[in-house]
């Protein structure tokens, strides 16, 4: 494992410690509706929502423990939904029984992570008609464990990029620490930009207009993606008896990197020397525990030439991207801002593509 793992292995720890209370009484419950959230295409908008709205009560409304009748509603609401006729088939990252692995990860009977053992990474498309012309593409990832998490961070602003004309992705990988280690969970990563730039005549994209936008844990896996796999670094530098396939010979890194209230822990070590990093682009509430981290983390980029594009917006805390679609209204319309600006930076960045 790296240095980066070590360090960040302790605060997850915590994390993971503290979630145990209510993983008792809520996790097989949470468990088994991840794969609604984390299919949000194949199910009706409405009563998505609905299961969304009640998890969000579940998790921040009160104590799950003196209220049991939430987690009944819950599973009552989520057995009773069933996918859309013809709902599309997600596009699985890796062939089957050829998916690389660090980490060792066997038992999730505690219910602690939103992905079993046997988790297969894969994409959702949401694409354009065939009369629009994409401005290009870009591939989401949400933030936490995934699970309820991508709906509102990636499903909603999904749908606000592609109405502003992009190609858009829908990412489930390994979770980024959730257990999955930074190499792990970028390979994923790295796997989704060389297959939708594989295939950019498919999707009327130039292969140079692929950018990622991650969400919180999310964004961290982006980073991860470009931490391990720009440049000349490749899959079998971190993966002993790796065997190269077709997409191994396509660039694993994005053009373009959209870090949405995501920036690495501060005092997590990395190491510049193998790394192209891209035009990067940062939102981040001033009410959000991680503009801290951004504080730590510009002077090192700044050092080391990358291209950024800041904005921190006042008054807004953690986690806002695509909330509307839960909570029903607009609580910090200031940061609504970070749409259009994050499309012309993509713009500006896909344009000095060669």
């Amino acid at each position: 494992m790296t240095e980066e793992y070590e360090v960040n292995k302790a605060r997850y720890a915590k994390m993971i410690e503290a979630r145990k209370p209510i993983k008792a009484v809520f996790g097989k419950a949470e468990l088994d509706a991840v794969s609604i959230f984390e299919n949000p295409v194949c199910y009706d908008m409405d009563e998505l929502v609905e299961l969304e709205r009640q998890h969000y009560k579940i998790t921040y409304r009160g104590d799950v423990r003196e209220h049991p009748e939430w987690v009944e509603e819950y599973v009552r609401t989520a057995n009773a939904m069933k996918p859309i006729q013809d709902a599309p088939k997600p596009i699985l990252l890796w062939p089957k029984g050829k998916i690389p692995t660090l980490t060792e990860y066997t038992d999730n009977s505690e219910y602690l992570y939103n992905h079993n053992p046997d988790f297969e990474p894969y994409l959702h498309e949401m694409l354009l008609p065939e009369d629009v012309t994409p401005k290009g593409a870009v591939v989401l990832c949400g933030g936490g464990d995934h699970g309820w998490c991508t709906v509102a961070d990636t499903f909603q602003t999904a749908r606000d990029f592609h109405e502003m004309g992009y190609q858009c992705f829908l990412l489930y990988n390994r979770c980024n620490q959730n257990p999955w280690c930074e190499i792990d969970s970028g390979a994923d990563a790295s796997r989704a930009i060389r297959y939708v730039r594989a295939n950019a005549e498919k999707y009327r994209i130039k292969p140079t207009q692929v950018a990622y936008a991650g969400f919180s844990n999310g964004a961290l896996t982006g980073e991860n993606c470009i931490r391990y796999y720009s440049g000349k670094q490749k899959m079998a530098d971190w993966y002993e008896g790796y065997e190269p396939d077709a997409l191994d010979e396509v660039y694993g890194a994005p053009d373009a990197f959209i870090c949405v209230y995501g920036p690495r822990h501060a005092g997590t070590p990395f190491d510049y020397t193998n790394v192209v990093y891209p035009p990067t682009f940062y939102a981040v509430g001033r009410e959000d525990f991680a503009l801290q981290n951004l504080y730590e983390l510009l002077p090192q980029q700044l050092a080391h030439g990358v291209e950024m594009e800041i904005h921190t917006f006042a008054g807004v805390p953690h986690g806002q991207a695509g909330n509307p679609l839960v909570v029903g209204a607009v609580h910090y319309p200031n940061f609504q801002l970070w749409l259009p600006l994050a499309d012309a930076f993509l713009q500006d960045a896909f344009s000095k593509k060669k």
